[in-house]
């Protein structure tokens, strides 16, 4: 099913930084808890993520990341997640998220 224009810029990518990083021992397959800041005008969204193949948490703070925004908010457990972060997702299950080269404002868009 093809994806129009129309319903393509819907869809909002923010970049966002990663504030901090929990662990989700609830979560059925292993994942972080995230908080991330998408700037002044989205505000502070947290998410879940299955990112623990590639990412020790050490390292995911204060890295950028893309995430989508406008998504409803969906109960992961216990938890709200408010975001959906975005990344490659490799033959194995593994995630490589996506992230600018450069460091730059928190909530520009991704067009």
């Amino acid at each position: 099913m093809d994806l129009n224009w129309s319903e393509f810029e819907r869809v909002e990518m923010r970049v966002g930084t990663i504030l901090e990083v929990n662990d989700f021992p609830e979560a059925r397959k292993p994942a972080f808890q995230l908080t991330i800041d998408f700037g002044s005008v989205i505000g502070i969204r947290k998410t879940s993520a299955q990112i623990t193949k590639r990412y020790a948490k050490e390292v995911l703070v204060g890295r950028q990341i893309v995430a989508v925004v406008n998504f409803p908010r969906k109960q992961i457990g216990k938890f709200m997640s408010e975001c959906l972060v975005l990344g490659a997702v490799g033959e194995e299950g593994d995630v490589i998220l996506l992230a600018p080269d450069f460091k730059i404002e928190n909530g520009l868009r991704i067009g």
